[in-house]
């Protein structure tokens, strides 16, 4: 069982998280701190408490934006350590879910927090962790031990499948400000790897979503996706221009201009002339 510090300079929202978590039977205690410095001290007794201690910390549910110090400060800070805590951060900004990751967060929820959200991140926490899992009632868990046996830990989802699921095969699930909508995989022109996240542009804007392009590669190339660079899948009936110049090959999807890596600029070229004559 997890033992937890949440940590938020905003009161009510401190209140919600810590009483969403008391209620989560995988949580064995829930203690606030309402600022980064009572956060750090917090944090300085239990790493000097040891993992067996009265005062350690298994998992810390960080908000970003704070007086002070904000939660990447804390984090970083947390990282200089030998054996840190884990990091789960809770926020209302999508935008900092890259530099999460980079700090080697096991979750990004945003806020307004929703209890099943919540327990997932826990889940994650305790995977990570080695612990074993009582899922909260009504919840179900493929951690449970078969009868008079041990606890057999469930394999692993993809993170694709644990954050982003198709509704159907023509859509994909994307989260914002803590509501679940659906786009269209049509709609989008190109995607844009940020580690382990992929940032998904259409026209009417971009979405982060955390699974890695790869995965994406291989699930959308019967739709017409293709990898041109380490860093871009492109949708080809999407690309409005190829350009050749200086040796350097690049197409022009709506507004933005994409670098094409040397290693796919003839399979490109490939491509598109089937497709223009196809």
């Amino acid at each position: 069982m997890l033992r937890v510090l949440a940590v938020d300079d905003e009161k009510p929202l401190l209140e919600e998280l810590l009483y969403l978590l008391r209620s989560d039977p995988r949580v064995r205690s829930a203690e606030g701190a309402s600022d980064a410095t009572e956060a750090l001290r917090r944090v300085t007794r239990a790493l000097e408490s040891g993992p067996d201690g009265a005062d350690a910390i298994d998992v810390v549910f960080l908000d970003i934006h704070m007086a002070g110090l904000t939660g990447l400060d804390i984090a970083r800070l947390l990282a200089g350590f030998a054996r840190p805590p884990l990091i789960v951060f809770v926020t209302a900004h999508e935008g900092f879910a890259v530099q999460a990751f980079d700090l080697k967060a096991v979750d990004y929820v945003l806020k307004p927090v929703r209890p099943e959200r919540l327990a997932e991140a826990v889940r994650r926490a305790c995977a990570q962790l080695g612990r074993s899992e009582e899922s909260p009632a009504g919840m179900p868990s493929g951690d449970a031990p078969a009868a008079g046996g041990p606890a057999v830990p469930a394999p692993r989802r993809p993170v694709a499948e644990v954050t982003v699921a198709d509704r159907a095969s023509d859509q994909i699930a994307v989260e914002l400000g803590g509501v679940t909508r659906f786009v269209a995989i049509a709609d989008i022109s190109y995607v844009e790897a940020q580690g382990d996240y992929a940032r998904l542009h259409t026209d009417e804007g971009s979405h982060l979503v955390r699974i890695p392009v790869s995965t994406l590669e291989e699930r959308w190339a019967a739709r017409g996706f293709v990898r041109i660079h380490r860093r871009h899948l492109v949708a080809l009936a999407r690309i409005d221009e190829l350009r050749l110049e200086a040796g350097t090959t690049s197409v022009r999807v709506g507004t933005a201009e994409l670098q094409v890596s040397r290693r796919h600029a003839r399979e490109l070229r490939d491509l598109l002339m089937r497709h223009a004559t196809g």
